[in-house]
């Protein structure tokens, strides 16, 4: 029966036992809220200790602690997630967050590219080949310790070389790369040094 007056206490304990029982996939994950996890995830990737587990079943285990305070009525579809996940976060965690896993990064172009979190022991940062040109340095997050996988593109969109090591592509792969790309896209920049080629969006 409906009840006039429900106790908050009551239901928020309902809300988290179905959660428990059915699983993380019964609530409602925006975009921003997967993302914030999987930048959280690829943190405690390369340093578990430093970094909270967002694990299904380390956030299943630890659901009274991050979840209970998210849960304002009956209705799952209000929980704030994204809010939920912060909670995880200490105020030094707060602070170096996005420093230490941007959203973005930025190429030689001045471009910001947004980083692909997908996989936790390798994110990946698409960008189009051209506008890497005399980059030696692999990307990296993390004060340096996580490097990005390089998904260089063709003008199309389409990877054409996946790396994390830049300056090796330059010297190696990239001529095959040249000359099989010079036919297809002829408009386009490719440089026999491109190294000493300016970065470019065109």
């Amino acid at each position: 029966r409906q009840l006039a007056d429900p106790d908050p206490d009551r239901i928020r304990e309902g809300v988290l036992s179905l959660i428990r029982a059915e699983g993380l996939g019964l609530l409602r994950w925006p975009e921003a809220a997967v993302r914030l996890r999987q930048r959280l995830a690829t943190l405690h990737h390369a340093d578990a200790t430093g970094w909270p587990d967002v694990s299904d079943a380390a956030l299943l285990e630890s659901i009274d602690g991050w979840l209970a305070s998210a849960v304002v009525s009956g209705a799952i579809d209000a929980i704030d997630l994204t809010s939920a996940l912060r909670s995880l976060l200490d105020h030094e965690q707060q602070r170096r967050l996005d420093r230490m896993a941007p959203e973005h990064y930025e190429v030689p172009t001045g471009s910001r590219i947004r980083i692909d979190y997908g996989d936790p022991a390798a994110p990946v940062l698409p960008v189009r080949l051209q506008e890497m040109f005399g980059e030696q340095v692999t990307p990296q997050i993390g004060n340096g310790t996580i490097p990005l996988t390089v998904h260089l593109l063709s003008p199309a969109g389409r990877p054409i070389q996946v790396t994390r090591d830049l300056a090796g592509f330059w010297r190696t792969s990239y001529f095959d790369v040249r000359k099989d790309m010079r036919g297809r896209y002829p408009k386009h920049d490719w440089p026999e040094n491109p190294l000493d080629a300016t970065p470019t969006r065109r």
